[in-house]
């Protein structure tokens, strides 16, 4: 008796598989952050890709305001400091109070890790060493498999009262301008080869009929558009598809916002460095 051809088999369990098992592969993406990081992952994304067919897992390692340099020292001194928030396949949500990096790197196999530097300095490229160089080696230490990536953060609105706005002499274009030469900078000196490019895509929406007004206190983003916008960033350097005509957005977007939303995002995955109008 002969024995069966094992290409047959192969091609018969993918035809038999259902659809939603061979397309099971779960994205996974862990930011260390602070607030702008909330602001662009913990909404919105997980609905991206699931409208995609995608699957994911995605969590925040939190502390308000957050500086590389506080994140080193967190996991240099194995710091429980973190609020740990995590959205699960499902879409439900989780948080664990008093985590530490290496729970967290370890929780998962991540896909991703993100870094960013405090909204505040980071435009001041200065500020990012010798903390950038020593948490990647942690992260690799700890989740060996992780592609890190950088989280390119947003300038300021125009009437921010931040207390680090005057750094910038409160003009939006100069921090706007300054993060971007930061932003590159790290790309080439840590050889990191995604970036997520929220602040460009936030600028990008400026210039539409939206203005100015995608920030909720001045530099926190708006929760609905603002945040939507920042997610469709992530979704699309992620994913690699293009997140015009994604069928999800928050309730009560209208059609031209979400428009705005995604073609801001849209262009700044494809011109991270450069500001695209939108009309």
């Amino acid at each position: 008796m002969k024995r069966p051809n094992l290409i047959f088999i192969c091609l018969l369990m993918l035809i038999v598989m259902p659809v939603t098992a061979r397309n099971a592969t779960v994205i996974k993406v862990l930011a260390i952050g602070n607030s702008f990081s909330e602001d662009a992952i913990e909404n919105n994304l997980h609905e991206l890709f699931q409208a995609a067919g995608r699957q994911s897992i995605i969590a925040n390692m939190y502390i308000g305001g957050c500086t590389l340099e506080r994140h080193w020292k967190n996991a240099n001194g194995d710091i429980a400091d973190y609020r740990y928030r995590k959205v699960d396949v499902n879409g439900d949500r989780h948080q664990i109070d008093r985590m530490t990096l290496k729970k967290a790197l370890t929780d998962e196999k991540w896909d991703y890790v993100s870094l960013q530097q405090a909204s505040g300095v980071s435009g001041k490229y200065a500020t990012y060493t010798p903390y950038m160089a020593d948490l990647i080696k942690y992260v690799h230490s700890y989740a060996p498999q992780a592609k890190i990536i950088w989280h390119q953060t947003w300038a300021y609105a125009q009437n921010s009262d931040h207390k680090e706005f005057p750094n910038y002499g409160r003009s939006q274009k100069a921090m706007y301008d300054s993060i971007m030469s930061a932003s590159s900078r790290v790309l080439k000196d840590y050889q990191i080869k995604t970036i997520i490019p929220c602040g460009t895509a936030i600028q990008n929406a400026r210039t539409s009929f939206l203005g100015d007004h995608m920030n909720r206190d001045g530099y926190h983003l708006n929760l609905i558009y603002g945040r939507y916008t920042a997610a469709c960033t992530w979704f699309e350097a992620l994913s690699g598809k293009n997140v015009i005509g994604n069928s999800y957005a928050p309730k009560g977007l209208s059609a031209d916002v979400v428009r705005v939303a995604q073609e801001s995002a849209h262009a700044a995955v494809q011109s991270p460095f450069s500001v695209t109008p939108i009309r």
